[in-house]
């Protein structure tokens, strides 16, 4: 108590200071004891806090320094920054939200500024020592140049790429065609030769994928065409090649009838035999190493696969049998289930020849627009099955309806294109352009159906979430 009042002393003579300072000090105390029925709790914690760091300031400014430490000033530095700190650090209570705030923006509309009004500086003051980022103005782009954009940087394949891939593929296929001839020389398979999306210019975001069609020579004079919709499938995007005239040319007479069921080509048939050659007799290892990659067939698959690997780029090679009789184009792709017999028509080729003609036509986008719907359906996870040939027949379908593709009109092309999309969707149906029996969704399940409109429903407003 003595070193108290002996301290209290010395501050009384300086000028009376020390009794300013105790007028403060019980301002202080009478301010801490009405703050718990003001603020609450919280807020006179907060007070507290930061009362008690003004006053130990105060104290030390007022107080004599000791003469016998020199770090005496340093000392009284830090501990203010410390009390400074702890004023500026203090947390502030979060207000308790009310249900009826929910609703509520989050940011209010700022008041516009008239002008010549001076621009009131605590309007926009920062949190201290925030740093001062320079703002850049922000510009909105159009669909139609977010379209643009999108399919100038985004979708544009490596042009190693699309170099590399063609020219390692066609070297598989020479390969390929050799083993067949020497193994298989009484089959008349035609040449091998390339298909895909990356040949015709039309593929987006990576050259991973390639067809390799295998041609199968038929005689026209034995085998003839059964459409899929006059057998017990009902399925008019498959055909059925069935061998006649047996009394005359006995079975046997064709060097393909080791692969008929019944009186039908098996398109099963044959891709299980072209399947065991794949994996068990050729040395795709020997191959390989001929061509700098290294090359497996993919076992497990009912599709004639194989999985290149280059030093730039990983490949999947799916090789097709084709039949092309009557101007039909026909795959070995049967469908799933207890049907081995089934032939796929494929209108790739007529798809790709038809966008090509009529962009050519009239300086058309559809080849533009196309492959921007393509890059959306196969990085987006709920509609990549919607990609490649159903967009195209629905370009198509547009096409007939006499709407104007040039590139100016590109956006409003791609919105109608979703909306009709959307419609079809809604259907459960898509026609096919070039055979309207067929209905394109036939392989798609209904809630694949419902997800895929729901996306597409969505975008309809703000297309530009399908570019992001």
């Amino acid at each position: 108590m003595a070193a108290f009042w002996q301290q209290r002393g010395r501050r009384q003579e300086h000028g009376g200071l020390g009794g300013v300072i105790d007028g403060l000090g019980s301002v202080f105390d009478v301010l801490l004891a009405n703050a718990r029925l003001v603020l609450g709790v919280s807020g006179a914690a907060v007070l507290a806090i930061a009362t008690l760091a003004v006053k130990r300031l105060i104290d030390r400014a007022t107080s004599p320094r000791d003469e016998g430490d020199p770090k005496a000033e340093q000392k009284t530095l830090e501990e203010t920054w410390q009390d400074l700190a702890l004023i500026k650090t203090t947390p502030k209570t979060p207000k308790k939200q009310r249900r009826e705030d929910l609703s509520e923006p989050l940011l209010s509309p700022a008041r516009p500024l008239v002008p010549g009004e001076a621009e009131d500086p605590r309007a926009c003051s920062e949190p201290l020592g925030a740093p001062r980022v320079k703002s850049s103005p922000l510009r909105c782009l159009t669909l139609q140049e977010r379209l643009l954009s999108h399919h100038s940087s985004r979708l544009a394949v490596p042009e190693i790429h699309v170099s590399l891939v063609p020219q390692l593929a066609r070297s598989i296929s020479v390969q390929l065609q050799n083993f067949l001839r020497s193994k298989c020389p009484e089959l008349p398979f035609g040449r091998l030769f390339l298909s895909g999306a990356l040949l015709d210019g039309l593929e987006v975001l990576a050259a991973d994928h390639i067809h390799l069609m295998l041609p199968v020579v038929l005689d026209a004079g034995l085998w003839s065409l059964i459409p899929g919709e006059d057998t017990v499938v009902r399925k008019p995007q498959y055909w059925m090649i069935k061998r006649v005239d047996l009394g005359y040319f006995p079975r046997g007479c064709s060097p393909w009838d080791r692969f008929m069921v019944g009186r039908y080509l098996s398109s099963n048939v044959l891709n299980e035999t072209l399947h065991k050659m794949l994996v068990a007799s050729i040395n795709w290892p020997a191959i390989g190493g001929l061509l700098g990659c290294a090359i497996h067939p993919v076992v497990a698959s009912r599709e004639l696969k194989l999985e290149v690997k280059h030093d730039q780029v990983e490949l999947s090679i799916t090789l097709f049998p084709v039949v092309e009789m009557e101007d039909k184009v026909l795959l070995a792709v049967p469908p799933e289930g207890l049907v081995e017999n089934l032939w796929l028509e494929s209108f790739y080729r007529a798809e790709v020849s038809k966008v090509k003609e009529l962009d050519a036509g009239d300086s058309g986008a559809r080849q533009r627009c196309l492959r921007i719907l393509n890059g959306v359906c196969r990085s987006h996870p709920t509609l990549h099955k919607l990609g490649g040939s159903p967009v195209t027949h629905v370009i198509l379908h547009l096409s007939d309806s006499g709407s104007d593709w040039a590139e100016e009109s590109l956006a409003d092309r791609f919105q109608q294109v979703l909306e009709e999309l959307v419609a079809y969707l809604e259907k459960g149906i898509l026609p096919s352009y070039f055979n309207p029996k067929i209905n394109l969704f036939s392989g798609l399940s209904e809630e694949e159906i419902d997800e895929m409109g729901f996306v597409l429903y969505r975008a309809m407003s703000e297309p530009e979430l399908l570019l992001e």
